[in-house]
Parts: structure tokens; sequence; C-alpha cells
């Protein structure tokens, strides 16, 4: 799992100019990392010529990473929760990355002075204020920006071309092929919508003849006390 998120955020860094690099291609199993190995993705901007000021706001996306010049990425999946600022004091291996001497490792590979430091993770909480407290809890331990796999997606399927076939991407391409078939909805909050129901077209819409079977229309969205309603 862990490589398909990291293959995502690799997608999306490189849809916006980045040049991306994996700093290690083992996996920690049998033992603790080590500081030096925390981080997942090394990634340079070479549109943005030396140091830049790095965005204010916490949450990014590609207005704001169009200001980076070079970022230290860690890639926190965990697709089923959603990170509060408890959760977050109780997961320090999520921030870890952050910690100056793992920070000092990925600038010597990355050949860059000060590079901004970048949590890819799965969600907030809906509600603002706990959103916030989360936030301002990674600010805290030295967090530049925070990056969210749901924009990332959708900002991803916006610039996926379905006339066009992405040989040399396997991720673009099942974007293209969901989004073909009207499966994925670009430009809205939700990536997937259900699937279209066939129902019976009501009498009012059009009366079978005796022996005939109704027509069928098509629901966007399932009826009250239908699965997935």
């Amino acid at each position: 799992m862990s490589s398909v998120n990291e293959w995502v955020v690799r997608e999306y860094l490189e849809a916006l100019g980045f040049l991306v690099r994996q700093p290690r291609k083992y996996q920690v199993v049998a033992r603790s990392k080590g500081l030096h190995e925390e981080v997942d993705l090394l990634a340079v901007n070479p549109a943005v010529k030396g140091p830049a000021a790095l965005p204010e706001a916490m949450l990014w996306g590609a207005r704001e990473l169009a200001q980076v010049a070079g970022a230290v990425v860690a890639v926190r999946g965990w697709h089923s929760e959603k990170f509060t600022a408890a959760m977050l004091a109780s997961s320090p291996e999520v921030y870890r990355f952050a910690e100056p001497e793992s920070v000092r490792a990925a600038t010597v590979e990355l050949g860059l002075e000060n590079p901004a430091k970048i949590l890819c993770m799965a969600d907030l909480p809906t509600d603002a204020d706990q959103r916030a407290e989360a936030l301002d809890f990674l600010k805290s331990r030295g967090i530049d920006g925070v990056i969210l796999f749901r924009p990332m997606l959708l900002e991803l399927a916006e610039r996926v071309d379905v006339k066009k076939t992405y040989e040399k991407s396997d991720l673009l391409q099942i974007l293209r092929i969901l989004k073909n078939y009207d499966l994925l909805r670009s430009g809205q909050m939700d990536l997937f919508r259900q699937a279209r129901r066939r129902r019976p077209a009501s009498r009012e819409s059009g009366e079978a003849k005796e022996g005939e079977a109704l027509p069928f229309v098509e629901d966007a969205e399932p009826r009250e006390g239908e699965p997935g309603s």
C-alpha cells in the first residue's frame, strides 16, 4: 500500500513540473527506521530559481507548490483515518521526517538549502476547529505544508485527457479509463460517483401498453431504502 501512496504523490508532483527522486529503494521491516530513512521522496522544482518564501497556509495545492524550490516529502496514507491533533500526538512516526537530523540528511541528497517539509496524508477532521488544531500541531512539529490525497487525485483527474493514451503512466491511464466511462467526476468534490441505476419509469413518464414492459430511465443517485442510499 505504501508504494501505491508514493506512486500517487510522485505522479502529482511530476504533473506540476517537479523532478522527483526516491531516496531509498528498500523497505524497513524488522527494525525501527533511522531518522535518515524517514523521508519518502525528494522533489526539486526547476521553475523556481533560488530560495523562495514558502506559503503561509498549511494546506497546499498546485498554487502553493509553484512557490517551492525543493522539498522533502513524507507520505502517510492511512486512508481509513482522519488525522486529529490527538491522533497525531500519539503517532510521532507521522512527522518524524521533519526533525533536524532527518532534514539535514535529505538536504545533502537534495542539494538545496532549507527545503520545504511536506506531509502528504489521507484526511483531516471535517470540523473546522479540529482541523485547525491538527494543522497547528503539525506546524509546531516543523511541517511547512500539508497535501491531502483527495485534492491530489482531483487535480490529477482534471489534467487527464480521455483522448490521450497514457502508456507511460499506469495511474493516469486508470484515471483516463474511469473518466472515459463516466465513473470519475472531475472538478467536483466527489471523486467517484455511484454507478447509475436503472429503474422502471413511472406511469406518469410513459404508460406501457398491455403486454409491453415499461421503459427504463436512469437514476443518478440511489433512492431511499435502496442499497447505497
